[in-house]
């Protein structure tokens, strides 16, 4: 991670940088117009660059809504222009092909951008305020499958990119004392019990969660013929008349402490070491914004935090690991296991009474 008390800019840095964040949600909308409307793919595909005529016949864009675009984009260090000709930059390059930049963008757009809008009032009330440009829900988690179509393709996008890409460590990892029986709290859709499933013909699973979200797990669980192995528990991990499954060898919570104030969370852990019995497991996978390799992803999750604040429900974020380790440690758990730098950035607690 970069210096975070050394100032990296003078005077003047200060002040050119300053303008970029005044125009940033220009420039955003700009690199997603530009690789929305086929501009950065051309130009991808073309050897030597292309000019503003050349670009508007192969697009379909309007010479003048080429040139507005790139124009930008050209200061934005987005394609570079030499001699009446446009060239992809390496910035741009990563804004048409890099699967995790795409589901990023996709995500700030069509979930995060107009609610944003709302961000002082939801810091100010401590509620995510800017809800309401979908629905009059508490939190997103409500209304995640009322979203229209474009948000929640987005958010399910967004979720599932990080984790997919963990799933081979953590199964290996997890399975590795052969337990017979696991509890995976806020399962969603069902992604991580249908890769348990497959991935062990043995384990039975159950799957906590929202009665909503286990509408869409249930339909995954059927589709894939694992009925007879998965169990559905509906429950609020908030609501303390609600009780959790009598036991497993094995509690799972992918993603989703991170979605809960630092209170709840002790809470959440509290209730789950209530179930523990001696041998038990409980594995958390978190992202924490301290625990990465590079500084572009402690950016994003800084970034991201700010949506749980306005859009999700207004009191949680990615924790810095120690804060979140102090929970740990408070509801009376101890860390038996850490691998940080899974995947993309995920780092792995194993956890014992």
């Amino acid at each position: 991670m970069k210096n975070l008390k050394t100032d990296p800019f003078n005077a003047l840095d200060a002040k050119t940088e300053a303008q970029k964040l005044s125009f940033a949600p220009i420039v955003f909308h700009t690199a997603r117009t530009l690789r929305d409307l086929g501009i950065l793919k051309a130009l991808d595909n073309a050897n030597d660059g292309l000019t503003s005529h050349q670009l508007s016949e192969q697009t379909g864009v309007s010479e003048y809504g080429v040139k507005v675009l790139l124009d930008l984009a050209t200061s934005a260090n987005i394609v570079l222009w030499n001699k009446q000709r446009y060239s992809i930059a390496n910035l741009g390059f990563y804004l048409l092909h890099d699967g995790m930049t795409n589901a990023n963008m996709d995500f700030t757009a069509d979930v995060c951008y107009a609610a944003m809008e709302h961000l002082t009032e939801a810091i100010e009330k401590g509620q995510p305020s800017g809800l309401k440009v979908f629905g009059e829900w508490v939190t997103i988690y409500e209304g995640l499958t009322s979203l229209p179509d474009k948000a929640k393709q987005s958010w399910f996008k967004f979720d599932h990119f990080y984790s997919d890409r963990s799933f081979p460590v953590l199964l290996a990892e997890v399975f590795r004392e052969k337990p017979k029986t696991l509890i995976d709290i806020g399962g969603n859709t069902g992604k991580w019990t249908l890769q348990c499933c497959n991935y062990n013909p043995d384990v039975q699973v159950t799957i906590v969660d929202l009665p909503q979200q286990l509408e869409v797990a249930s339909k995954n669980i059927k589709q894939n013929g694992f009925e007879e192995r998965v169990t559905l528990h509906p429950a609020n991990m908030l609501d303390k008349n609600q009780a959790l499954p009598e036991s497993a060898d094995v509690w799972w919570m992918s993603q989703f402490l991170d979605c809960f104030s630092p209170m709840e969370i002790l809470a959440i852990l509290r209730k789950v070491r209530k179930q523990l019995r001696d041998g038990d497991s409980v594995y958390i996978l978190e992202l924490f914004f301290d625990a990465q390799k590079y500084e572009a992803a402690s950016y994003s999750l800084n970034a991201t935090s700010l949506y749980f604040t306005c859009l999700a429900n207004g009191n949680s974020r990615f924790y810095r690991s120690d804060d979140f380790l102090e929970i740990v440690s408070e509801a009376g758990l101890t860390v038996d296991k850490r691998i940080d730098n899974i995947g993309l950035g995920h780092t792995l607690l194993k956890l014992r009474r």
